[in-house]
């Protein structure tokens, strides 16, 4: 039976319900209802969750497509994805019962989202970090209860992560609300703080003395997993098979375009040898906060300069060294909630070597950060990347399209990776090699990272196998391959950074032969940016009226 409900109406109560069950997607949204909340794990809550789903599936059944406009239909479709994409992970991909991480996630999430932008007075912020504290010893009873059997490297990946909360919790904590001033607040938060450490400390032991050597687990999605994962979650059609050989094809093309470039820059050595002797020219580590912030602003001129895409004169990208709990990665960025109601920075936080490294870690580091491969990596992150697409997200008015939680990654991710060839394209490097070459590197990593990905999860590549194929296919050095073929067995996703680029690269390609002379970048960039945290396919039916799956050559 077809009602009249309006789709404004039930999108609005889908997203209610969202920020309801996710108190740590709600904060990252900007919307601060459940600030003092964390999620409520326990099973009969997911299976609660589950139901509501369903009905929530039930009654976008009922309502008839004939009561919508054009473009209502297409946000009907993507709701239907959605939630048939939430039913599917809690169901089937089961990320509660079988991926610690997933707990040390939220929590890393959820108090650092209260820490790092000032949406409110310290003393509300330090209120709810008190209180989400206090909820943590619940959260991870509820953890230990529901997992079962993990996958070894799902186990390893979940208790480092907790190490770096406890120590968020110990160091960086005290210094975000240093400015308290009220002695009871003070004594609460170190009260609860001493509470959620005791807990955690307990839960990585058991997940270390007691789940780690009994672990047999397979991290194998299987095919029909991880093709469903991608359709229902992404609007992906491929089979794993179209999905490979896109990777391969990719994987080959930039392998060859490497060499090209590392030709270039020095004829008379191999391609890997010419990027070993560009990462060894990098900033110093006292250079490269002021390095970094002179980037930015190049950037932002460089695309102001040619037309590249708007840039919102409020934009901001506030720059710093990484606190202690992002200190396992060489840089990473946060932006605001698109919700929130006042201007708030983005933050860029860069990694700087420590005093307790030894000279060769330190190098070791530094050549992450070479002069080659930085513009490439702000760029990603900030102009006209992460940041950038933010600061247009905030300018949207359909609460659907401007909430982060049903943003696809092959979007996100994808406009960022895009961003970065796109830029050079466009003239960035200004006729340095280097730079182009850092950013093919960056290229050929993702899409090694797009075969790996499917590899392991839907054939019988093993982690050391991956390792060998990121250092044979990727030219990376033995702990980065390492790094990078754990961390696909529990983050398939980065398949789509890759993907997202092509999709994206080749929606600009088929505008641009529709509209002809009167096509303009930067008018394609505003529109594609306007039009919202949708799915590619939609993104392709508005500026097309194409639904099928482009041909990704």
């Amino acid at each position: 039976m077809n009602t009249s409900e309006p789709l404004s109406h039930f999108s609005n109560e889908y997203l209610r319900f969202l920020y309801e069950n996710g108190p740590t997607a709600a904060l990252s949204d900007g919307m601060h209802a459940h600030d003092d909340r964390l999620e409520d794990v326990d099973r009969s809550a997911i299976d609660n969750q589950a139901r509501e789903l369903g009905g929530f599936a039930r009654r976008l059944d009922r309502i008839s497509a004939r009561t919508l406009t054009a473009d209502e239909q297409l946000e009907r479709r993507m709701l239907t994805d959605h939630i048939r994409g939430q039913l599917f992970e809690l169901e089937e991909v089961r990320p509660w019962q079988t991926d610690p991480s997933y707990y040390a996630s939220l929590l890393a999430r959820s108090l650092a989202g209260q820490t790092l932008f000032a949406y409110a007075p310290v003393e509300e912020r330090a209120r709810r970090v008190v209180s989400r504290l206090r909820q943590t010893p619940r959260l991870l009873e509820a953890a230990e209860a529901n997992l079962e059997e993990p996958p070894g490297l799902s186990i390893k990946n979940g208790a480092e992560t907790l190490d770096v909360v406890v120590a968020f919790i110990e160091r960086d904590l005290p210094r975000a609300f240093r400015q308290l001033e009220d002695l009871h607040l003070l004594g609460d938060l170190a009260d609860a703080a001493t509470e959620a450490t005791d807990s955690i400390g307990r839960f990585t032991v058991h997940l270390r003395e007691t789940l780690a050597p009994k672990s047999r687990a397979t991290f194998r999605l299987g095919s029909e997993r991880f093709e469903s994962r991608f359709r229902h979650r992404e609007g992906i059609t491929l089979s794993k098979e179209q999905l490979l050989s896109v990777a391969e094809r990719e994987l080959g093309h930039m392998q060859e375009r490497f060499r090209q470039v590392a030709s270039k820059v020095d004829a008379k050595k191999v391609a890997v040898d010419v990027w070993q002797q560009v990462k060894a020219h990098h900033p110093a580590a006292g250079e490269l906060l002021q390095m970094v912030r002179e980037q930015l602003v190049r950037l932002q001129a460089f695309i102001n300069r040619n037309a590249i895409v708007t840039v919102p004169e409020e934009s901001e990208v506030a720059v710093a060294l990484t606190p202690e709990f992002c200190r396992r990665a060489t840089s990473s960025f946060w932006v605001p909630g698109p919700f929130e109601p006042k201007q708030l920075p983005s933050r860029y936080f860069i990694t700087n070597v420590s005093p307790a490294w030894t000279v060769e870690r330190g190098e070791k580091h530094l050549r992450e950060v070479n002069y080659a491969s930085l513009p490439s990596m702000l760029v990603n992150a900030a102009y006209p990347g992460h940041h950038l697409y933010s600061q247009h997200q905030r300018n949207i008015l359909d609460p659907l399209r401007k909430s982060t939680l049903l943003a696809p990654a092959s979007l996100v991710a994808g406009w960022a990776h895009y961003a970065e060839q796109m830029m050079m394209d466009a003239g960035l490097a200004d006729g340095d090699d280097t730079q182009e070459l850092g950013q093919v590197a960056r290229a050929l990593l993702r899409a090694a990272r797009m075969v790996v990905s499917v590899r392991l999860h839907t054939e019988d590549m093993s982690v050391e196998q991956g390792v060998r194929f990121f250092r044979e296919e990727a030219y990376l050095e033995d702990g980065r391959a390492r790094r990078e073929a754990e961390r696909g067995t529990y983050d398939p996703d980065y398949a789509l950074e890759t993907l997202g680029r092509l999709t994206l690269l080749k929606l600009r390609d088929d505008v641009e032969a529709k509209e002809g002379s009167a096509f303009s970048l930067r008018d394609f960039h505003d529109r594609l940016l306007g039009q919202g945290a949708v799915p590619l396919w939609l993104h392709r039916m508005l500026f097309l009226g194409d639904t099928g799956e482009p041909a990704l050559d």
